[in-house]
């Protein structure tokens, strides 16, 4: 706990002295207060799927966590791995264009330079480096903020109340009620869940699943709810590269079994493409419970020229408001 205060200080100091960067489009970030596995990336897919519908061109910028490149560069799911760019830049590339930058203000510059209209930060909330419009917080309904301590003694980046006091807006993933903490920072809630893409297919399937993700149990306990026969679960550590060793021994416990090998979509981006034969991903997608909700929230960033930053943001605040 001595060290989380020293954690949370130093992050506010960074906060009070870097000067932010604004840029001339929209800036929406989608982050989180605790450290992994609350959904973050399928609301960023979402996001990206709407703002593309209504017209206008997003683009992502992300720090490309486990990767070696520092960029900005443009992530290519054909010529980069997850060994250079992280298995969530490659899951994001997928979808629309994504830059990873370690300097979030140079890969919003590059993503300006593509044509990008409005840019969405994957993570980036704890970053002062560039100024955001929209800031959304996901949060697991289940897990909460976890223990309540700051990093190390816990999984909070920093305190809860401080956190939500900069958010726009809060994303809740899944069944439970809000923490006590939501509901004090009076912010709008939406609601949402995570369902597979083909839940059917795996009905009565047995299953042999690995995951090395923030929170391995809820994946397996999203197969669960396919209705699939889960014969052997492994969890690994968050982000975890498998070697070919362990990779080797998957496949046999899963021949033994007579199951069907399958792991997150963020585990089979990060597992190279010559070692993913005979290993299935398994997609989900996020589903907004009051689907209205999202379109109010993002109509003031999704005007095609921000003339008046100002009344920009006043507009936004009134939509949050409501």
């Amino acid at each position: 706990m001595p060290l989380g205060a020293v954690w949370n200080g130093a992050g506010a100091l960074r906060r009070a002295v870097v000067h932010s960067y604004r840029a001339p489009v929209p800036v929406v970030c989608v982050g989180n207060l605790v450290a992994g596995g609350s959904g973050k990336t399928p609301v960023v897919l979402s996001l990206l799927e709407f703002i593309t519908g209504s017209g206008a061109a997003a683009h992502v910028v992300t720090r490309g966590y486990g990767g070696r490149l520092a960029g900005p560069v443009r992530v290519d799911p054909v010529r980069h791995d997850a060994l250079a760019v992280g298995d969530e830049a490659l899951l994001l590339a997928r979808n629309r264009p994504c830059w990873v930058a370690r300097d979030r203000a140079a890969g919003c510059r590059a993503a300006l330079a593509a044509g990008a209209r409005i840019v969405v930060l994957d993570d980036g909330f704890q970053n002062p480096g560039i100024a955001k419009d929209l800031s959304l917080i996901v949060i697991d309904a289940e897990y909460g903020f976890g223990n309540g301590c700051l990093i190390p003694a816990g999984p909070l980046r920093e305190p809860v109340r401080t956190g939500l006091a900069r958010a726009h807006a809060i994303v809740l993933i899944g069944d439970g009620e809000p923490p006590a903490a939501v509901h004090a920072s009076q912010r709008p809630v939406l609601r949402a869940d995570l369902e597979p893409v083909d839940a059917a297919r795996f009905r009565g399937m047995r299953i042999a699943a690995f995951a090395g993700i923030g929170r391995p149990a809820k994946f397996f306990a999203s197969l669960r709810r396919t209705e699939a026969e889960i014969v052997l679960a492994r969890p690994f550590p968050d982000h975890h590269r498998f070697s070919p060793a362990e990779l080797m021994r998957l496949r046999r416990d899963a021949d033994r079994a007579g199951a069907l090998l399958i792991t997150t979509a963020k585990d089979w981006a990060r597992i190279p493409a010559a070692a993913r034969v005979g290993i299935e991903s398994f997609e989900v997608e996020l589903r907004w419970r009051d689907p209205t909700v999202l379109p109010a929230l993002l109509a003031p960033v999704l005007r095609p020229a921000r003339s008046d930053p100002t009344e920009s943001r006043k507009e936004l605040a009134s939509c949050c408001a409501q």
